[in-house]
Protein backbone atom coordinates (compact mmCIF):
# COMPACT_ATOMS: atom_id res chain seq x y z
CA UNK A 1 0.00 0.00 0.00
CA UNK A 2 1.45 3.35 -1.06
CA UNK A 3 0.01 6.53 0.44
CA UNK A 4 0.72 10.01 -0.87
CA UNK A 5 2.97 12.13 1.34
CA UNK A 6 0.36 14.79 2.06
CA UNK A 7 -1.83 12.16 3.72
CA UNK A 8 0.97 10.37 5.58
CA UNK A 9 0.63 12.34 8.83
CA UNK A 10 -3.15 11.91 8.86
CA UNK A 11 -2.87 8.13 8.53
CA UNK A 12 -0.21 7.95 11.25
CA UNK A 13 -2.44 9.98 13.58
CA UNK A 14 -5.43 7.85 12.63
CA UNK A 15 -3.89 4.56 13.71
CA UNK A 16 -2.23 6.13 16.74
CA UNK A 17 -5.64 7.42 17.79
CA UNK A 18 -7.36 4.05 17.52
CA UNK A 19 -4.60 2.03 19.14
CA UNK A 20 -6.07 0.11 22.06
CA UNK A 21 -3.97 1.63 24.84
CA UNK A 22 -3.11 5.14 23.71
CA UNK A 23 -3.97 8.67 24.77
CA UNK A 24 -7.33 9.15 23.03
CA UNK A 25 -8.75 12.35 24.51
CA UNK A 26 -7.77 15.88 23.44
CA UNK A 27 -5.55 18.24 25.42
CA UNK A 28 -6.85 21.39 27.12
CA UNK A 29 -4.49 24.24 27.94
CA UNK A 30 -7.25 26.20 29.72
CA UNK A 31 -8.49 23.38 31.93
CA UNK A 32 -8.71 25.76 34.92
CA UNK A 33 -11.41 27.75 33.09
CA UNK A 34 -13.50 24.95 31.58
CA UNK A 35 -13.01 22.09 34.05
CA UNK A 36 -16.58 20.82 33.69
CA UNK A 37 -15.76 18.98 30.42
CA UNK A 38 -13.05 17.08 32.34
CA UNK A 39 -15.08 16.25 35.46
CA UNK A 40 -18.91 15.87 35.57
CA UNK A 41 -18.90 16.51 39.34
CA UNK A 42 -18.04 20.16 38.63
CA UNK A 43 -21.60 20.78 37.37
CA UNK A 44 -23.45 23.09 39.74
CA UNK A 45 -20.48 24.25 41.81
CA UNK A 46 -21.40 27.87 41.04
CA UNK A 47 -24.60 29.73 41.92
CA UNK A 48 -25.27 30.47 38.24
CA UNK A 49 -25.43 28.70 34.89
CA UNK A 50 -22.45 29.12 32.59
CA UNK A 51 -22.07 28.42 28.88
CA UNK A 52 -18.57 27.97 27.46
CA UNK A 53 -17.25 27.47 23.95
CA UNK A 54 -13.75 25.99 23.68
CA UNK A 55 -11.95 26.00 20.34
CA UNK A 56 -8.51 24.41 20.04
CA UNK A 57 -6.28 24.40 16.95
CA UNK A 58 -3.36 22.13 17.67
CA UNK A 59 0.02 22.11 15.90
CA UNK A 60 -0.57 25.00 13.51
CA UNK A 61 1.38 24.61 10.28
CA UNK A 62 0.86 20.84 10.01
CA UNK A 63 -1.66 19.59 7.49
CA UNK A 64 -4.63 17.73 9.03
CA UNK A 65 -3.56 18.59 12.59
CA UNK A 66 -6.12 18.07 15.41
CA UNK A 67 -8.93 20.56 15.93
CA UNK A 68 -11.34 20.39 18.87
CA UNK A 69 -14.61 22.31 19.36
CA UNK A 70 -16.71 22.07 22.54
CA UNK A 71 -19.91 23.83 23.65
CA UNK A 72 -20.90 23.24 27.28
CA UNK A 73 -23.55 24.41 29.74
CA UNK A 74 -23.83 23.62 33.46
CA UNK A 75 -25.38 25.04 36.60
CA UNK A 76 -27.32 24.26 39.80
CA UNK A 77 -30.93 23.36 40.44
CA UNK A 78 -32.94 25.52 42.82
CA UNK A 79 -32.28 23.06 45.63
CA UNK A 80 -28.55 23.95 45.32
CA UNK A 81 -27.59 20.35 46.11
CA UNK A 82 -27.82 19.15 42.51
CA UNK A 83 -25.94 20.25 39.44
CA UNK A 84 -26.88 19.52 35.85
CA UNK A 85 -24.90 19.98 32.67
CA UNK A 86 -24.18 18.85 29.17
CA UNK A 87 -21.89 19.45 26.24
CA UNK A 88 -21.48 18.66 22.57
CA UNK A 89 -18.15 18.38 20.83
CA UNK A 90 -16.28 17.41 17.71
CA UNK A 91 -12.63 16.39 17.55
CA UNK A 92 -11.14 16.30 14.04
CA UNK A 93 -7.78 14.85 13.01
CA UNK A 94 -7.25 14.57 9.26
CA UNK A 95 -9.76 12.05 7.87
CA UNK A 96 -10.96 11.05 11.36
CA UNK A 97 -13.74 12.66 13.34
CA UNK A 98 -14.92 12.06 16.91
CA UNK A 99 -18.31 13.64 17.63
CA UNK A 100 -20.74 13.28 20.48
CA UNK A 101 -22.65 14.69 23.40
CA UNK A 102 -22.75 14.10 27.14
CA UNK A 103 -25.24 14.89 29.85
CA UNK A 104 -24.29 14.87 33.53
CA UNK A 105 -25.76 14.80 37.03
CA UNK A 106 -23.88 15.87 40.16
CA UNK A 107 -24.90 15.75 43.81
CA UNK A 108 -23.22 18.15 46.25
CA UNK A 109 -22.76 17.14 49.90
CA UNK A 110 -22.18 19.74 52.62
CA UNK A 111 -19.18 18.67 54.75
CA UNK A 112 -19.04 21.86 56.83
CA UNK A 113 -19.71 25.56 56.40
CA UNK A 114 -16.92 25.98 53.84
CA UNK A 115 -16.37 22.58 52.23
CA UNK A 116 -18.51 20.68 49.73
CA UNK A 117 -18.01 17.26 48.13
CA UNK A 118 -19.63 16.58 44.79
CA UNK A 119 -20.07 13.26 42.98
CA UNK A 120 -21.00 13.27 39.33
CA UNK A 121 -21.97 10.82 36.62
CA UNK A 122 -21.97 11.53 32.88
CA UNK A 123 -23.38 9.58 29.96
CA UNK A 124 -23.63 10.10 26.24
CA UNK A 125 -23.14 8.86 22.72
CA UNK A 126 -19.96 8.97 20.64
CA UNK A 127 -19.60 8.68 16.89
CA UNK A 128 -16.23 7.80 15.38
CA UNK A 129 -15.91 8.29 11.65
CA UNK A 130 -13.17 7.91 9.04
CA UNK A 131 -13.52 9.51 5.62
CA UNK A 132 -11.64 7.21 3.28
CA UNK A 133 -12.06 9.66 0.40
CA UNK A 134 -9.43 11.88 2.08
CA UNK A 135 -6.86 9.07 1.97
CA UNK A 136 -5.34 8.52 -1.47
CA UNK A 137 -4.02 5.00 -2.11
CA UNK A 138 -1.90 3.71 -4.95
CA UNK A 139 -4.23 0.73 -5.40
CA UNK A 140 -7.36 0.90 -3.25
CA UNK A 141 -8.77 -2.32 -4.74
CA UNK A 142 -6.08 -4.40 -3.06
CA UNK A 143 -6.75 -2.98 0.42
CA UNK A 144 -10.23 -3.93 1.70
CA UNK A 145 -9.74 -1.86 4.85
CA UNK A 146 -10.07 1.35 2.82
CA UNK A 147 -12.60 0.08 0.29
CA UNK A 148 -15.40 2.34 1.58
CA UNK A 149 -15.36 6.13 1.32
CA UNK A 150 -16.86 6.68 4.79
CA UNK A 151 -17.10 4.35 7.77
CA UNK A 152 -18.46 5.21 11.21
CA UNK A 153 -19.50 3.59 14.45
CA UNK A 154 -21.81 4.80 17.23
CA UNK A 155 -21.22 3.74 20.83
CA UNK A 156 -22.44 4.74 24.32
CA UNK A 157 -20.08 5.99 27.01
CA UNK A 158 -20.11 6.82 30.72
CA UNK A 159 -17.83 8.72 33.05
CA UNK A 160 -17.55 9.40 36.78
CA UNK A 161 -15.97 12.10 38.91
CA UNK A 162 -15.61 13.51 42.41
CA UNK A 163 -14.90 17.12 43.32
CA UNK A 164 -13.93 18.61 46.69
CA UNK A 165 -14.15 22.41 46.84
CA UNK A 166 -14.63 25.37 49.14
CA UNK A 167 -17.72 27.57 48.90
CA UNK A 168 -15.56 30.68 48.46
CA UNK A 169 -13.90 28.97 45.44
CA UNK A 170 -10.41 29.28 46.90
CA UNK A 171 -9.68 25.56 46.82
CA UNK A 172 -10.61 22.53 44.70
CA UNK A 173 -9.44 18.97 44.13
CA UNK A 174 -11.03 16.71 41.52
CA UNK A 175 -10.68 13.14 40.27
CA UNK A 176 -12.47 11.91 37.16
CA UNK A 177 -12.51 8.88 34.86
CA UNK A 178 -14.10 9.16 31.38
CA UNK A 179 -14.65 6.27 28.95
CA UNK A 180 -15.50 3.72 31.64
CA UNK A 181 -17.18 1.23 29.28
CA UNK A 182 -14.09 0.66 27.08
CA UNK A 183 -16.24 -0.22 24.06
CA UNK A 184 -14.67 -1.66 20.93
CA UNK A 185 -14.55 0.37 17.72
CA UNK A 186 -15.51 -1.83 14.79
CA UNK A 187 -14.60 -0.33 11.47
CA UNK A 188 -11.86 -1.11 9.00
CA UNK A 189 -12.10 -4.65 10.42
CA UNK A 190 -11.80 -7.47 7.92
CA UNK A 191 -12.08 -10.02 10.73
CA UNK A 192 -14.75 -10.48 13.40
CA UNK A 193 -12.55 -9.23 16.25
CA UNK A 194 -11.18 -5.76 16.82
CA UNK A 195 -8.17 -4.50 18.74
CA UNK A 196 -9.36 -0.89 18.64
CA UNK A 197 -11.30 0.20 21.70
CA UNK A 198 -11.81 3.08 24.09
CA UNK A 199 -9.54 3.09 27.12
CA UNK A 200 -10.41 4.59 30.47
CA UNK A 201 -8.48 7.77 31.30
CA UNK A 202 -7.82 9.36 34.65
CA UNK A 203 -7.66 13.06 35.52
CA UNK A 204 -6.53 14.62 38.78
CA UNK A 205 -7.04 18.38 39.04
CA UNK A 206 -6.31 20.83 41.81
CA UNK A 207 -5.97 24.51 42.45
CA UNK A 208 -5.88 27.24 45.09
CA UNK A 209 -6.59 30.96 45.00
CA UNK A 210 -4.39 33.38 46.91
CA UNK A 211 -5.88 36.85 47.40
CA UNK A 212 -2.85 39.16 47.48
CA UNK A 213 -4.93 42.30 48.06
CA UNK A 214 -8.24 43.78 46.93
CA UNK A 215 -7.03 43.96 43.34
CA UNK A 216 -4.73 41.00 42.67
CA UNK A 217 -5.25 37.24 42.94
CA UNK A 218 -2.82 34.44 42.11
CA UNK A 219 -4.31 31.07 41.16
CA UNK A 220 -1.94 28.10 40.72
CA UNK A 221 -3.46 24.94 39.25
CA UNK A 222 -2.46 21.52 37.97
CA UNK A 223 -3.85 18.60 36.03
CA UNK A 224 -2.41 15.08 35.90
CA UNK A 225 -3.48 12.84 33.02
CA UNK A 226 -3.22 9.06 33.16
CA UNK A 227 -4.00 6.28 30.69
CA UNK A 228 -2.83 2.70 30.19
CA UNK A 229 0.48 2.28 28.37
CA UNK A 230 0.93 6.06 28.02
CA UNK A 231 3.33 8.22 30.02
CA UNK A 232 1.84 10.20 32.88
CA UNK A 233 1.44 13.80 31.79
CA UNK A 234 1.54 16.66 34.28
CA UNK A 235 0.49 20.24 33.59
CA UNK A 236 1.44 22.86 36.17
CA UNK A 237 0.47 26.50 35.77
CA UNK A 238 -0.72 29.69 37.38
CA UNK A 239 -2.51 32.86 36.42
CA UNK A 240 -2.58 36.34 37.94
CA UNK A 241 -6.02 37.97 38.02
CA UNK A 242 -6.59 41.72 38.31
CA UNK A 243 -9.92 42.80 39.85
CA UNK A 244 -11.56 39.55 38.63
CA UNK A 245 -11.48 41.12 35.19
CA UNK A 246 -8.11 40.59 33.44
CA UNK A 247 -5.70 37.69 33.80
CA UNK A 248 -2.32 36.53 32.58
CA UNK A 249 -1.15 32.94 32.94
CA UNK A 250 1.59 30.48 32.10
CA UNK A 251 1.84 26.70 32.37
CA UNK A 252 4.19 23.84 31.55
CA UNK A 253 3.06 20.45 30.21
CA UNK A 254 5.62 17.66 30.50
CA UNK A 255 7.03 16.34 27.23
CA UNK A 256 4.75 18.64 25.24
CA UNK A 257 4.54 22.42 25.58
CA UNK A 258 4.78 25.69 27.48
CA UNK A 259 1.58 27.74 27.38
CA UNK A 260 0.84 31.44 27.79
CA UNK A 261 -2.70 32.69 28.51
CA UNK A 262 -4.51 36.04 28.40
CA UNK A 263 -8.15 36.64 29.35
CA UNK A 264 -10.76 39.31 29.97
CA UNK A 265 -14.17 39.26 31.70
CA UNK A 266 -16.67 42.04 30.95
CA UNK A 267 -18.94 43.03 33.87
CA UNK A 268 -18.63 39.53 35.34
CA UNK A 269 -20.76 37.80 32.71
CA UNK A 270 -18.99 37.86 29.31
CA UNK A 271 -15.56 36.24 29.03
CA UNK A 272 -12.90 35.61 26.42
CA UNK A 273 -9.61 33.83 27.02
CA UNK A 274 -6.79 32.94 24.64
CA UNK A 275 -3.79 30.65 25.07
CA UNK A 276 -0.82 29.80 22.89
CA UNK A 277 1.27 26.64 23.27
CA UNK A 278 4.97 26.76 22.46
CA UNK A 279 5.60 23.14 21.46
CA UNK A 280 8.65 21.63 23.19
CA UNK A 281 8.38 18.10 21.76
CA UNK A 282 9.97 16.96 18.49
CA UNK A 283 6.83 17.91 16.57
CA UNK A 284 7.73 21.54 17.29
CA UNK A 285 10.18 21.31 14.37
CA UNK A 286 7.18 21.27 12.02
CA UNK A 287 4.56 23.29 13.93
CA UNK A 288 4.34 26.98 14.80
CA UNK A 289 2.33 26.22 17.97
CA UNK A 290 -1.18 25.61 19.25
CA UNK A 291 -4.03 28.14 19.61
CA UNK A 292 -6.95 27.81 22.03
CA UNK A 293 -9.84 30.25 22.46
CA UNK A 294 -12.52 30.02 25.17
CA UNK A 295 -15.68 32.17 25.07
CA UNK A 296 -18.10 32.24 27.99
CA UNK A 297 -21.29 33.76 29.32
CA UNK A 298 -22.68 33.61 32.86
CA UNK A 299 -26.41 33.62 33.49
CA UNK A 300 -26.59 35.38 36.85
CA UNK A 301 -29.82 35.53 38.84
CA UNK A 302 -30.07 39.27 38.44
Amino acid sequence: MIIRYKNLLAVILLFAFFKANAQQLPQYSQYMINDYVINPAVAGKNSYYEALSSNRYQWAGITDAPRTYILSLDGPLKSKNVGLGGYVFTDITGPTRRTGFYGSYAYHIKLNEKLRLSMGLSGGLLQFAVDGSQITLHDAATDPAFSKALQSTLIPDFGFGTYLYSTDHKFYLGISAPQLLQNKLKFFDVATSSLSKLTTHGYITGGYRFDINDDYTIEPATIIQLSDASPIQVDIGARTIYKKMVWLGVSYRTQDAVSAMLGYCYQNYLMISYSYDFVTSDIGKYSTGTHEIVLGIKFNKK
